[in-house]
């Protein structure tokens, strides 16, 4: 699994025009899953970001994590963090997970960032063309690879 956390002062869904979910501060995590994926990556990268110190205290140092300021989460799934550029110019997909497969891991790693964080999760709508709209706070943005845990 890989995930782009960005921490957000706001961010949204729109499909179609309409607002699908929005937050009002915390996380934005866009997620993108491969067929190699386990319970095992699920449940690591969901303690990882649910831990991860990202928030400032209240000496403006990034000691606080998500649990501890009790911000919200939007989750949004996208098979193009999986995107292969090594040849050519147009990027190949072949690691990302058929939605078939991913459309389980993303409803299990979402029900692992809700048991973990304790309330309900935002999200996108899988497989759907989405627009997401964020103000990124810092900026803050972090890359995780569960097959790359440095």
């Amino acid at each position: 699994m890989r995930a782009v956390i960005q921490r957000v002062s706001s961010a949204s869904v729109l499909i179609k025009d309409q607002t699908h979910s929005e937050i009002s501060g915390g996380m934005l995590v866009l997620v993108g899953i491969e067929d190699a994926d386990s319970d095992d990556d699920i449940s690591w990268l969901s303690r990882k970001i649910i831990n991860l110190r990202i928030f400032d205290d209240h000496e403006g140092v990034m000691n606080k994590s998500l649990k501890e300021v009790n911000a919200d989460v939007l989750l949004v799934s996208q098979f193009t963090l999986h995107a292969a550029i090594k040849k050519g110019s147009r990027p190949s997909y072949t690691r990302a997970a058929k939605p078939e497969v991913a459309i389980v891991v993303y409803q299990k790693f979402l029900g692992q960032l809700e048991s973990n964080l304790g309330k309900k999760i935002k999200t996108g709508i899988f497989g759907s063309k989405m627009e997401i709209a964020l103000v990124n706070d810092g900026p803050v943005t972090i890359w995780i690879d569960t097959k790359n845990k440095e």
